[in-house]
């Protein structure tokens, strides 16, 4: 029977805190990362993330996909033998008004600029 590899994992956020490290099984899915990261968020920090949807997460200046495990994200396991692996999280930013947005969006799909002069 093989013995399943484990990986430790951090996870630094924008403003240098980390979450972890924690050990997760090398067939754990990014998605189910996401959802410990949201789970383990810091009640202290304002505008948390809602859904795995809301995160990114990115290895060596690549970002994970939701679907795929950390042995297909091709993570630097070996580089690392015993090691902890860093990975960053951005927060995708909170839009308070999407009505705002869409008729920002409308104005620049028309060649218009939606910027005021003071």
């Amino acid at each position: 029977m093989a013995v399943e590899e484990l990986v430790e994992l951090k996870f630094r956020l924008a403003d240098g805190s980390d979450i972890g490290p924690i050990k997760y099984s090398s067939s754990t899915t990014v998605g189910f990362l996401k959802e410990k990261i949201i789970a383990q968020w810091p009640k202290d920090k304002e505008n948390g993330p809602k859904s795995i949807n809301d995160l990114k997460l990115i290895n060596a200046g690549k970002i994970l996909e939701n679907n795929r495990t950390l042995m297909e994200s091709r993570l630097p396991l070996t580089e690392v033998p015993g090691g902890v692996i860093t990975m960053h999280v951005v927060v995708r930013p909170l839009h308070l008004d999407k009505n705002t947005d869409k008729q920002d969006d409308d104005t620049m799909k028309k060649g218009g600029c939606s910027c005021s002069i003071l």
